[in-house]
């Protein structure tokens, strides 16, 4: 047994009857453990575990379970969304394609109108520089045959005139004119 100093100081009749509770409850049972409550315990066990059962029924089970319903149906909605967005997003993709190729198409054949625009345009205006080209060269064909039978035929004066002058110079005398010019066109025609 264990003293304590306030034991120590109180008389002895108080000191034995708290000896008498000391060794009551040494010699007491575990009350969980005393085969003399058991069947209270027993019954106390199970109109708690009857109470605990029934709140879990009505009470916590149902508010779990609609918990887990507002979920899943959100969870649910959200899906359907997902999947209704990305079908929005491959349609979309798929008009961006097809925009894209309509655009391309539609860029080669303004580029293919374009270059052949600008090549018929070209040709044109190559015949057109062409055809002015011909027609200065005509003219220019023209006059040059012009200043040359014109030439040719001041040639043929000067020749003649020359000629005169030569003879004239050598025979020293006075040569007809119709001779020297037949003797020029016979030469010049040779």
């Amino acid at each position: 047994m264990f003293v304590t100093p306030a034991m120590a100081q109180t008389p002895e009749s108080e000191l034995h009857t708290e000896m008498a509770q000391l060794e009551h409850h040494e010699s007491a049972v575990f009350p969980p453990f005393d085969f003399a409550t058991f069947p209270s315990q027993i019954l106390w066990l199970a109109i708690t575990f009857g109470i605990f059962y029934l709140v879990m029924k009505r009470v916590i089970v149902p508010r779990v379970g609609s918990i887990l319903e507002d979920r899943h149906d959100r969870i649910a909605q959200d899906l359907d969304e997902a999947e209704r967005l990305r079908n929005e997003a491959d349609e979309a993709i798929a008009a961006y394609e097809k925009e894209l190729a309509e655009a391309r198409a539609e860029a080669r054949s303004i580029s293919a109108a374009a270059a052949d625009k600008a090549r018929a345009e070209a040709e044109a205006e190559r015949a057109q520089l062409e055809a002015e080209l011909a027609d200065k060269l005509a003219e220019a064909n023209a006059r040059i045959e012009k200043v040359r039978s014109d030439a040719l035929q001041e040639v043929g004066s000067i020749a003649e005139e020359t000629a005169a002058q030569i003879v004239t110079h050598l025979i020293g005398g006075r040569v007809a004119k119709g001779d020297v010019e037949a003797a020029v066109t016979s030469v010049r025609e040779a």
